[in-house]
């Protein structure tokens, strides 16, 4: 996995994908993107440096991330069966919104009252960090990073939208749950 695109959540879906081709059903495929909720349960929320000074730590870079908060991918399954037929066969990618991460902690800092920075590291660093999945994050984020126009452009918030009109930005999903963000 190291230094490789191999991102074995990305994998699993695509190889679950194929049984579903092969099975020959009439389907419709939904592309999700990064939780913001992995801020709040996954530690990728602020975290306090040595120097005492809070910040998130992505190595995406001044590459824009696409997120989306859990429950709108629910919202939007819904709109997608809502529109019956007119989506079978189609790939869907969905997007709350795509952000940079200096944005993200511009945003943080807002709600929070505490200042938030981000600081960059490369997905080396990133698979290296040692908690468990640290080889399949980093390999995603570096996919994220350096796909960022596809990956980016296959995931449609202006499309989420409407398939969810109350489709949450990092802000409005933030506000909602910042009583839950820990802050270390």
């Amino acid at each position: 996995m190291q230094g490789k695109y191999k991102v074995p959540h990305f994998d699993a879906k695509g190889e679950s994908n194929q049984y579903f081709i092969d099975a020959g059903v009439p389907v419709t495929f939904l592309l999700t993107t990064f939780y913001w909720e992995n801020l709040l349960y996954f530690g990728m929320g602020p975290k306090k440096g040595a120097d005492g000074k809070l910040s998130i730590i992505f190595p995406m870079g001044d590459k824009k991330l696409s997120g989306i908060a859990a429950e709108d991918i629910g919202k939007c399954a819904y709109g997608i069966f809502k529109r019956g037929q007119e989506l079978i066969g189609k790939t869907v990618g969905i997007a709350g919104e795509q952000i940079a991460c200096n944005e993200m902690a511009k945003i943080l800092t807002k709600t929070l009252g505490k200042e938030v920075s981000y600081h960059e590291i490369t997905p080396e660093q990133y698979r290296n960090l040692g908690f468990p999945g640290a080889d399949d994050l980093g390999n995603m984020f570096q996919f994220y990073r350096d796909f960022e126009d596809v990956f980016d452009r296959t995931r449609d918030a202006k499309f989420a939208k409407e398939l969810d009109p109350e489709l949450k930005s990092f802000e409005v999903w933030l506000a909602e749950n910042v009583e839950c963000m820990p802050v270390d």
